[in-house]
């Protein structure tokens, strides 16, 4: 499943991301016209709080969640009751620009990352888009832990 988020719901967009979901976040910049003919054009469910986008969307047939609540666990569980997580794809997404991570190699890393990083991490991924480095870190568990309490409250 693909999603399209609007832009009151940037959190939710980078969450989506982080649990492997192909995530679309809208910028102020595009219109409600343009969010339903992405939607349409690249097979999304809206994810939205505006009414008259959700009305419109239903209009034309496309699948939409219209998400009343701003608390980022409770638009996730909302998520999460219509789809299922796929745990292979977890953390295989950039968070920022949405594009799928690639495995690169310890010794290409060297002089890209801070070098306690280096020294302690045997894996690294990297976006080709942003040209952003990951690897595991606090962050990592953390995100791990709060999606896997999300999907066992589900």
């Amino acid at each position: 499943m693909k999603f399209l988020c609007d832009q009151m719901l940037g959190t939710l967009a980078k969450w989506l991301r982080l649990m492997g979901f192909d995530t679309f976040y809208v910028n102020s910049e595009i219109t409600d016209d343009e969010i339903l003919d992405i939607a349409k054009d690249e097979d999304r469910m809206i994810i939205s709080r505006d009414k008259e986008l959700i009305i419109r969307g239903k209009k034309e047939n496309l699948k939409v969640v219209e998400t009343k609540t701003t608390d980022l666990d409770e638009q996730l569980k909302q998520v999460l009751d219509i789809i299922d997580i796929n745990e292979d794809l977890i953390l295989s997404r950039c968070s920022i620009c949405n594009t799928p991570l690639e495995t690169i190699e310890r010794n290409k890393v060297t002089d890209k990352v801070p070098k306690k990083v280096f020294e302690n991490n045997n894996k690294f991924w990297f976006c080709k888009k942003c040209n952003k480095y990951y690897w595991v870190g606090s962050h990592y568990n953390k995100i791990l832990d709060k999606i896997h309490r999300l999907t066992k409250s589900n």
